[in-house]
């Protein structure tokens, strides 16, 4: 044996001679992109997952390849990297490790990614370098984050400053901390002339500011808060102010206020939403630990990116699971895992958990997992390839939390609101935005939410014309237009709309948010104010308005008819001079009432002309407010019934002549039968007969009582059966909803009434001291078209026989009804108890 061979024997085998000596599964078994070069950097060895990330398999025979295994290498601007220059070459030369270094790989078929990698030399025992060990990874999703984070703050930014509604911060004391374009243009400032100043300076009410304040600090939230704010060139601009507080640690931060112009808009539109911080933060790629542990999990072997990872010693962690670092929420999920990899029924496994550094700071690592197992299968020992990706975590969370702050921000918005990308395809829209457009649009709709578009003049305005498209094609924010939005139910929406483009960092546009203003309130306003001042012009009534001490202010033809004034000799002077002087004291009780917001309806009362004849006029008086709500004066109409009262007079003689004449018509009859029957007067026949007739008269009392207006149904009910049984009202019920008759189904049903009672009190339920009656009815259909279902039915009673023949009672409860009323009656006869049914119309 040589001396070489005897030391070889002697000595451990080195990291290097380890690796290339070993059998390939070695390196297979790490989770993770591993290749091998020797002092010379030929390549010596690499495993499947570095194949896979090259795409392809170099060669380990003649021609080998040096340094990388790569087709071609960049630096990560771009720039061609020779194999001869990159890290593993620099580590080999020099003796250096890389940590966490970046590069770009290009495949044999083109594709390119980003590579991380971390290089250590290897040495013998002596210190010199046998090679050098290769660990990369794939961080291209990684970078994509961080692309995707700075583009979503260059998002937020453009959004606040190139908003199309008003926003500016103000600090907890009122200072102005920022305010967007829109913002210093509504008002006219330049940016040093705005921010940084007191926000009270702005404002016409500079009170306003304190109570604004005074609720903010209160966390209380204030939404469409009426204001004026001072522009620069001394103009006043009423804005509505939505706004919210932020608080850190329960201590008053800021506030975020949102500043509607509403101007010229009668005060009708708001807007609100509050304005966050722009959130831009970007993360460094994740280092790879690598780690082995046996079946219960104990460490083996570690290395110092673990180490420094877990910011712990190589021998603290030798001392550890790997479940003793674990936050105590998901060591039950990784142990499980863990132990059915050691079983042998799974092969590999990931997860994300949390941490514990030495010193307690949470970390949290993507953990991948997979076995070594012996030529029997049996469980050896796990790798596992931890990566640090807190940075990455906590970035996807505050990604996550922008985004739902941008979204509720947009939907909060009272306005509809969406965005498209460059090509004019919808990528958002907010909730207001589907209820105006009355549909939901898909995403990938071209140019507007809307259904149809059309121009103010009624004509049809295509979509790809419309504002937002004007604002894309010629890349400008499109103001002072107009349209008016169909919805498919056919209504239409008149609003302005506000398209602004939208640009990434180097200015290119990348889409436009828009914001659709519904006015039409304002529409309806100028419509309503139309018609108004119509009717009160031509109005038969007189209208007058007063102010809050009684003098006149308005004066219509309605009022010069009626009391002979023209407007120029009463507008001014009090309005006592239209009242007699023994009615002085209703003026001031008048004006008492609307001063307290008491609203006067019908007040009839007496009036003298211009001539100094009275008229009697009937008041409807209201109080009249400003804009802030308090009550300024009283309107009044006025309507002449000095007919009406002599109709009133005239109908009421008919009426009570009427009544004596039926009251003597119904005596004359009583009296006719009483001598007619004068030897039967005793007689059953009789008394049915006389009961009938009072029964009739009973109704007629009660129709005249209402001036032959109609009869409620649940008095008739109460009046017939009481008037027979008075003395167990309890055996009695009666429901159904309320319902007044006309006269003729009111004395119709008030005699089947009758005689149904009178046959329960004889025959029926109402004859023993057990029986009951139930009526109840139901009505159906609309106020002139309903129909009445009505039940009478008996229980308790004696038992109930068919009769043989049918007396004047059933034919007026079955044939009279129907041909009287155009109704259905029915009058059946169960063992149980009498059952009466009704059904006609009521209208």
């Amino acid at each position: 044996m040589s001396n070489v061979e005897e030391l070889r024997a002697i000595a451990p085998l080195t990291e290097y001679e380890a690796i290339v000596g070993g059998t390939p599964v070695l390196l297979d078994a790490i989770p993770g992109a591993v290749y091998v070069c020797d002092r010379d950097g030929w390549l010596m060895r690499y495993n499947a997952e570095a194949a896979e990330l090259w795409g392809r398999r170099p060669s380990l025979q003649h021609p080998r390849e040096r340094f990388c295994g790569s087709h071609r290498l960049y630096l990560v601007d771009g720039t061609a990297l020779a194999h001869e220059d990159c890290p593993m070459a620099e580590a080999i030369r020099t003796g250096h490790a890389t940590r966490n270094e970046e590069v770009t790989i290009e495949r044999p078929d083109g594709t390119r990614f980003i590579a991380l990698v971390n290089i250590r030399p290897l040495r013998d025992q002596r210190g010199e370098i046998q090679g050098a060990i290769n660990c990369f990874q794939d961080i291209s999703k990684q970078k994509q984050l961080e692309e995707e984070a700075r583009q979503k703050a260059d998002d937020l930014e453009d959004f606040f400053e190139n908003a199309a509604i008003g926003l500016h911060i103000v600090s907890h004391d009122g200072i102005i901390l920022r305010a967007n374009k829109t913002e210093l243009n509504l008002l006219g400032y330049a940016p040093e002339e705005y921010i940084g100043r007191h926000v009270a300076e702005f404002h016409a009410d500079s009170s306003a500011i304190e109570e604004i304040l005074g609720k903010l600090s209160c966390g209380e939230r204030l939404d469409r808060y009426p204001a004026s704010l001072r522009a620069k060139d001394g103009s006043a601009k009423h804005v509505m102010i939505t706004s919210n507080s932020r608080f850190q640690d329960g201590r008053f931060l800021n506030t975020r206020c949102f500043t509607t112009d509403v101007t010229d808009v009668y005060e009708a539109e708001s807007a609100r939403r509050e304005s966050d911080e722009r959130l831009a933060a970007t993360y460094q790629a994740a280092t790879i630990g690598i780690a082995e542990a046996d079946a219960d999990g104990r460490l083996l072997r570690v290395n110092d990116a673990l180490c420094r990872m877990l910011g712990r010693s190589r021998e603290e962690l030798l001392n550890l699971t790997f479940l003793d670092y674990t936050h105590p929420d998901d060591r039950d999920q990784d142990a499980g895992l863990y132990a059915q990899q050691v079983a042998g029924r799974i092969d590999s496994y990931a997860l994300r958990k949390q941490a514990s550094m030495a010193d307690g700071t949470p970390v949290y690592l993507d953990v991948y997992s997979s076995s070594v197992r012996d030529a029997e299968r049996k469980f050896r020992y796990g790798v596992r390839v931890l990566i640090d990706v807190t940075k990455a975590k906590y970035m996807e969370d505050r990604i996550r939390e922008n985004e739902k702050h941008l979204s509720d921000l947009l939907e909060a918005l009272p306005a509809a609101v969406y965005t498209t990308d460059a090509k004019g395809r919808i990528t958002f829209f907010n909730k207001a935005a589907v209820e105006m457009a009355g549909r939901t649009p898909q995403v990938g709709d071209e140019w507007c939410v809307t259904w149809r578009l059309y121009r103010p003049d009624g004509t049809y305005l295509p979509h790809d014309e419309c504002p937002m498209a004007v604002a894309l094609k010629e890349d400008r924010a499109v103001r002072g237009e107009e349209a008016i939005a169909e919805r498919p139910d056919g209504t239409r929406i008149p609003f302005i709309p506000y398209p602004t483009p939208l640009h990434d960092a180097n200015g290119k546009l990348i889409g436009a948010i828009n914001m659709l203003v519904d006015i039409s309130d304002r529409k309806k306003a100028e419509e309503y104010s139309e018609r108004l001042a119509a009717i009160v012009k031509f109005s038969d009534d007189a209208i007058i308005s007063k102010d809050i001490h009684g003098m006149i202010q308005t004066w219509n033809s309605g009022a010069e008819r009626l009391f002979g004034y023209e407007a120029a000799e009463v507008i001014g002077r009090p309005i006592n001079l239209l009242i007699p002087p023994d009615r002085q004291d209703e003026e001031r009780e008048i004006l008492s009432r609307i001063r307290r917001g008491e609203h006067l309806e019908h007040l009839e009362s007496i009036r003298v002309k211009k001539n100094g004849a009275p008229v009697e006029i009937s008041l409807t008086v209201s109080p009249l407010r400003n804009a802030a709500g308090k009550i300024i004066g009283a309107s009044k109409i006025a309507r002449d019934i000095t007919e009406r009262r002599q109709e009133e007079r005239r109908r009421q003689l008919l009426v009570n002549e009427l009544n004596h004449r039926v009251k003597n018509t119904l005596a004359t009859v009583q009296s006719l039968a009483g001598q007619t029957f004068r030897g039967e007067r005793g007689s059953q026949s009789f008394k049915l007969f006389e009961t009938r007739l009072v029964a009739l008269a009973r109704a007629h009392d009660l129709l005249t009582r209402e001036s032959w207006e109609g009869a409620d149904i649940h008095e008739i009910l109460e009046r017939s059966i009481h008037a027979i049984h008075p003395d167990s009202p309890n055996r009695i019920e009666i429901s159904g909803p309320a319902l007044r008759l006309r006269p003729k189904l009111a004395l119709s049903l008030s005699m089947a009434f009758h005689e149904l009672a009178t046959n329960a009190v004889k025959y029926g339920a109402l004859s023993t001291g057990a029986g009951r009656v139930v009526v109840h009815w139901d009505v159906k259909g609309t106020e002139s078209d309903r129909s009445i279902r009505l039940l009478w039915t008996e229980y308790g009673g004696p038992p109930v026989k068919s009769p043989t023949r049918k007396g004047f009672g059933s034919r007026l409860l079955e044939q009279a009804l129907a041909r009287e009323l155009g109704a259905r009656a029915e009058l059946s006869f169960p063992e149980s108890g009498i059952i009466f049914a009704l059904d006609g119309p009521v209208a």
